[in-house]
């Protein structure tokens, strides 16, 4: 019956000169991936801007994407500091409005002065959900880029 392993060879790898690659490209890599989320923030910023509805465009001026995190552990935030921004993205509920300085409610064009108003609400005009839900797309697409050369 034959053995196995009658005839042995050794071979010796310095496996420190790939362990020094695999860092690098590692330290590559993840410069790539903080460069695709990076792209990814600003193009959900770009889309909720496009959906933003506007009559003066202080809304969609207002929105922006800031980067969080650090280190290995990086993300982004998109918002608005605009106070009525919550109101278009889910709309009002039927409410009255009623004077805060003044006995009366008047405006241009009003045929007098009133008391209150009642308000029948607004429907909502989604502009950051739609947009957000969109970052994996955006994400995948730059994470391609960078497998492919881009």
């Amino acid at each position: 019956m034959a053995r196995y392993f009658d005839t042995r060879a050794t071979a010796r790898i310095d496996t420190r000169a790939y362990e020094r690659g695999l860092r690098r490209w590692l330290g590559r890599m993840s410069d790539d991936v903080r460069k695709a989320v990076e792209r990814t923030g600003t193009d959900v910023q770009n889309e909720a801007r496009r959906l933003a509805p506007v009559d003066t465009g202080r809304l969609r001026s207002s929105i922006v994407a800031r980067q969080t995190g650090g280190g290995r552990r990086v993300g982004y935030e998109i918002g608005t500091n605009v106070t009525y921004a919550a109101a278009v993205e889910y709309g009002t509920a039927p409410h009255v409005i009623v004077p805060k300085n003044r006995k009366a409610l008047y405006w241009p064009g009003a045929a007098h002065p009133v008391a209150k108003v009642n308000h029948p609400g607004t429907a909502a005009r989604p502009f950051l959900r739609p947009a957000i839900e969109k970052t994996d797309f955006f994400f995948r697409f730059h994470m391609a880029g960078i497998r492919g050369g881009r």
